[in-house]
């Protein structure tokens, strides 16, 4: 990844993720924030995990970030970019498919 793709993913993940470390890191700690999201074992689900990944590289500056952190925060962009189209009608306020977003570090009661 050149330095443009690097600016363009570093741009897109902040304004993608708009939950702060903190908000995130009490957000995973939640019952609801458990309750949601595809596991291979049954352990912690893939969006779980990436947002304790997040949290770490929120907290990272941002000379600090590897490749392999640019390449995770691609990922988010493309999974919250992914998920947001799939907005279903009514009230999300406590939906299955804003606790998704929220583990991946996007509230959509934020937009």
């Amino acid at each position: 990844m050149d330095g443009d793709d690097r600016e363009d993913v570093y741009r897109t993940f902040g304004e993608r993720v708009n939950m702060a470390p903190k908000e995130l890191e009490e957000w995973l700690q939640t019952d609801d924030s458990q309750s949601v999201g595809d596991s291979d074992d049954g352990g912690e689900s893939t969006g779980h995990a990436s947002g304790r990944r997040i949290i770490a590289i929120k907290r990272t500056h941002k000379a600090d970030l590897s490749d392999d952190d640019y390449a995770h925060m691609r990922k988010v962009n493309g999974y919250i970019a992914r998920h947001c189209a799939q907005r279903p009608g009514g009230d999300i306020a406590d939906t299955r498919w804003r606790y998704s977003l929220m583990n991946w570090g996007h509230d959509p009661l934020k937009d």
